[in-house]
């Protein structure tokens, strides 16, 4: 597909502007991507095996929930954490900022919302949001900082491997330089796996998120034979770049057969580069047991308050789109199923 406009890109910047218990010890497995990778050492928490998502004990863990944006709307984490555990999700995928372009979530801060994620019973994706659209978009940091910032907050993070995924940046590229993605991922990779860090790690793809170039699908076995863990996964974002079922067929296609793990880590009903579809997306993940996180809980800024699922943060007012991945046909109350851990 060819690139999209800087003015589309700016309104996929949308998306990120607000409105105003001891587990056994697991025994060594292969988390290969083929028959030849090597065996990484004995998993620590959630983890990698064959190009799925493994919990501590071995158990499949499909994610099934949505974004919430916490770096700018922290008064609303408590009660929207326990509201969309209330409505069958197992996993929340939560916006941070390094300080780099918002306030800094510190580490205390972070341990805040770790802890709020485990008493609702939560997987809880990590995700630093200054890296979007690196390249392109005036401000945006890079993954080597988004790096820096996990490693700062590292305390909050030690031995909270069965419950929290590493997401390393959001959309760490625009449509400018997506070329660097590969290295700059493999870089964020080694200074964090350099760091001391045993979590599994999520990287999402370049192009904001969508990987219209392919340069994550075409690039993704390096990456992951580069994280000595063998314990990256990948995230892409769809929205209007998916729209037909086919796309995001081939796509998911493109991983699975390489038993690469994926998931999609945003998604919507609508947007302003084009009309995604969200039937296919919600089919298409159920079919091959991948996990998905839409976008976005609440707090959209009003160009793309379409894809807020719960008015004003109500989850009693959940708007078509909250209607649609909570209660509709493969969605998160039909196909959620809470992590074992808990």
């Amino acid at each position: 597909m060819s690139m999209r406009t800087a003015a589309i890109a700016a309104a996929v910047l949308g998306l990120m502007a607000p409105l105003a218990v001891t587990a056994q010890a697991a025994t060594s497995e292969a988390a290969t991507s083929g028959p030849d990778a090597p065996t990484r050492a004995a998993a620590t928490g959630i983890h990698v095996g064959d190009g799925r998502i493994l919990e501590r004990d071995g158990s499949d863990f499909v994610m099934r929930g949505v974004n919430h944006a916490h770096t700018w709307y922290t008064s609303q984490t408590t009660q929207s954490l326990a509201d969309i555990k209330s409505l069958g999700a197992n996993t929340v995928r939560v916006v941070l900022s390094s300080g780099d372009r918002w306030t800094r979530n510190d580490a205390s801060d972070v341990q805040n919302v770790v802890g709020q994620c485990k008493q609702n019973k939560l997987i809880c994706v990590l995700e630093v949001h200054d890296t979007t659209g690196y390249g392109e978009q005036s401000g945006a940091a890079t993954l080597s900082r988004a790096a820096d910032y996990w490693i700062s907050v590292k305390s909050a993070l030690e031995g909270q491997e069965d419950y929290v995924i590493v997401n390393i940046g959001n959309e760490p590229h625009g449509n400018n330089g997506y070329a660097q993605w590969t290295d700059d991922t493999k870089g964020a990779i080694s200074k964090l796996r350099n760091a001391g860090f045993d979590h599994a790690l999520m990287v999402d793809a370049p192009n904001w998120g969508q990987d219209w170039s392919g340069t994550m699908r075409e690039n993704a076995q390096s990456v992951f034979d580069a994280d000595p863990d063998r314990n990256t996964i990948f995230s892409i974002h769809m929205y209007g770049v998916y729209d037909t079922a086919a796309e995001i067929r081939d796509y998911l296609n493109a991983f699975t057969s390489r038993r690469l793990p994926i998931i999609v880590g945003e998604f919507g009903h609508n947007h302003s580069d084009g009309n995604p579809d969200e039937d296919a997306i919600f089919a298409e993940t159920q079919s091959r047991g991948l996990g998905y996180l839409g976008w976005s809980w609440s707090g959209n800024s009003s160009d793309v308050g379409y894809l807020d699922m719960a008015s004003s943060f109500n989850k009693n007012a959940l708007t078509s789109w909250g209607e649609r991945i909570f209660n509709g046909t493969n969605g998160i109350r039909q196909t959620s199923r809470e992590a074992s851990v808990y």
